[in-house]
C-alpha cells in the first residue's frame, strides 16, 4: 500500500512546480534538486523526472508560467489606465506587481544560463509577453516613443525590470520605505516622463 502512494500522486506537476517555488523564493534557484521535491511531494525521486526529464527542464517550465502569468498582468493593465495614467505607465505598475507576487518566477525567468532557450512553451510565453509591452510601447504618442519604437520599448522594460529587481533585492529599503512601490514606480516615471 505505502510504495502506491509514493508512485501516485493527483496532480504531480502541479504539487512539484509549487514545491520548487517555494524552495526557489526561500533559497534561490541553485537550491533545487529533483529528488528533494520528489520528497516534498511524497513520491518516488523518479516520479518529477516523467514531467521535466531534468532540473533544467523544471525551471524551463517555471519560466514558461512565469512568462505566461506576466503577459495577463500586463493585459490587465488597459483596464486599469486613464486619461491622466498612459497604459505603458501601468504596465509597468503591473510589472512591478508581478515581481512582488511571484519574485520566484522572477528570479528564474531571466537567468538564460538555466534553461531549455529552445522550449517552444518557453519562447511562446516570451513572445505574448514581449507583445504586451510593445502595445503598451506602441499606444504612445509618437512624441512619447520617438523614431525607434523598439528602443522606446527596451527603455520602459529597462525601468520597469530595474525597479523590480532593485526592490526584490532590498536595494530599495531606504528610498522607499514604507510606501507603496507601485505608487513609488508611479511617481518615478511621472519624474522622467511629464
Amino acid at each position: 500500500m505505502t510504495s502506491q502512494r509514493t508512485y501516485h500522486h493527483g496532480d504531480l506537476r502541479h504539487a512539484v512546480l509549487t514545491a520548487a517555488l517555494d524552495v526557489i523564493a526561500a533559497e534561490g534557484p541553485g537550491a533545487l534538486s529533483l529528488r528533494d521535491l520528489a520528497r516534498r511531494a511524497g513520491v518516488s525521486h523518479a516520479a518529477p523526472a516523467h514531467h521535466f526529464k531534468d532540473r533544467t527542464g523544471l525551471l524551463t517550465a517555471i519560466a514558461a508560467e512565469g512568462y505566461d502569468l506576466l503577459a495577463e498582468a500586463l493585459a490587465d493593465a488597459d483596464a486599469d489606465a486613464d486619461a491622466d495614467a498612459p497604459k505603458l505607465r501601468e504596465r509597468g505598475v503591473r510589472y512591478v506587481r508581478f515581481a512582488m507576487t511571484h519574485p520566484a518566477h522572477f528570479q528564474v525567468m531571466f537567468q538564460p544560463e538555466l534553461l531549455r532557450e529552445d522550449d517552444p512553451d518557453l519562447t511562446a510565453a516570451r513572445q505574448r509577453a514581449g507583445e504586451q509591452l510593445r502595445m503598451g510601447v506602441a499606444q504612445l504618442p509618437d512624441a512619447g516613443r520617438g523614431d525607434d519604437a523598439r528602443l522606446a520599448g527596451v527603455a520602459a522594460w529597462s525601468l520597469a525590470h530595474g525597479f523590480a529587481t532593485l526592490l526584490l533585492s532590498r536595494n530599495l529599503s531606504g528610498p522607499v520605505d514604507d510606501q507603496d512601490p507601485e505608487e513609488v514606480f508611479r511617481s518615478i516615471t511621472g519624474l522622467l516622463f511629464k
